[in-house]
């Protein structure tokens, strides 16, 4: 088959286009003919880094949409032919090909009206910001949300689900991208590049502080972020866990939730990578009701994805970029 390979780890810039034998498919997955793959920062930095369980040339892509080429023999509730979307495990090779296998647990079938460039670029940013928002931060109405990098795959996500939730929402990004994100519904939006963001919150909430921040820049960003919380609030951090002994102990008494999404696969916690499933039909339901935004600002073909995936991996794309590898 045609695919993108890596053939040690570097910039995925390197990546080549060439032929690769298919995947086999074990008992509990399913071969996907790949329609569209999204791309995400986590691609390319795994792509610089590479992962012990990988073996060479690799295939990237962890966001893949298709149709369902074949079952494995444990598998029941999928048949051929089935449209079907899911954030694979990082072990696996991925979706920047013509095949995948994945693990049937963790994919969802596509609803009618839901396009495959649409629906693949839901899966990594989408579910990360789903599980920050709503699983463990628990945004309500009445909530003040601050999301940084609110113009990012996960940032935009964020937004409009803390906006669905109710909350309030006050998100970071750059003058240039302002506009955009007001119009996801975030109600302010600071210039992290030439204001101080933490004076300027303190100012947007009268001094009280946000309940919830969901984080995306980095652990230091998190760690800052801290001081931001109000009495009781959480912070999810999605780039980097956030350092506890910031906060002096019975204070401010906050929650510090560190995102790991595709770690659900790592540690083959049923009920994690069955929610993988649940919570992408739950946000593609959400797209076909217009409801939510799927963010989707560039298409590539599969030969201009390496360069496309260099550009993502330096995160000052905005919203999300997805390989399209069949016409349709």
């Amino acid at each position: 088959m045609r695919a993108l390979l890596l053939e040690a780890p570097g910039d995925p810039s390197g990546l080549r286009l060439g032929e690769i034998e298919p995947p086999a498919l074990d008992p509990g997955a399913v071969l996907i003919a790949v329609e569209a793959c999204g791309l995400n920062p986590v691609d390319a930095s795994t792509a610089r880094s590479g992962h012990p369980a990988w073996t060479y040339p690799h295939v990237p892509g962890l966001d893949i949409v298709g149709r369902v080429e074949a079952v494995g023999e444990a598998v029941g509730h999928l048949g051929a032919g089935d449209r079907v979307a899911v954030h694979t495990d990082l072990r696996r090779g991925g979706g920047l090909g013509e095949l995948a296998a994945v693990d049937a647990r963790a994919v969802a079938l596509v609803p009618a009206g839901l396009g495959p460039v649409e629906a693949a670029a839901l899966p990594c940013a989408g579910l990360t910001a789903l599980q920050a928002v709503a699983r463990r931060l628990d945004v309500e109405p009445g909530d003040t949300v601050l999301v940084t990098g609110g113009s990012g795959g996960v940032g935009g996500f964020a937004v409009q689900l803390a906006v669905l939730a109710g909350a309030r929402v006050i998100a970071t990004a750059s003058a240039a991208h302002h506009e955009a994100v007001r119009e996801l519904g975030a109600h302010d939006v600071i210039d992290y590049r030439s204001e101080d963001v933490a004076a300027r919150v303190r100012e947007l909430t009268g001094g009280r502080g946000v309940d919830a921040v969901v984080d995306t820049v980095s652990a230091s960003s998190a760690t800052e972020n801290l001081s931001l919380l109000a009495h009781g609030g959480g912070i999810a951090c999605v780039a980097g866990r956030a350092d506890l002994s910031a906060v002096p102990p019975f204070t401010t008494a906050p929650s510090v939730h560190e995102i790991a999404l595709g770690a659900a696969h790592a540690a083959d916690d049923e009920r994690s990578v069955a929610w993988l499933a649940e919570g992408l039909e739950l946000l593609m339901d959400l797209v076909v009701a217009e409801e939510l935004d799927p963010l989707v600002t560039a298409t590539v073909t599969l030969a201009e994805a390496p360069a496309a995936l260099a550009r993502v991996g330096e995160r000052h794309t905005r919203g999300k970029v997805v390989a399209v590898l069949t016409e349709h």
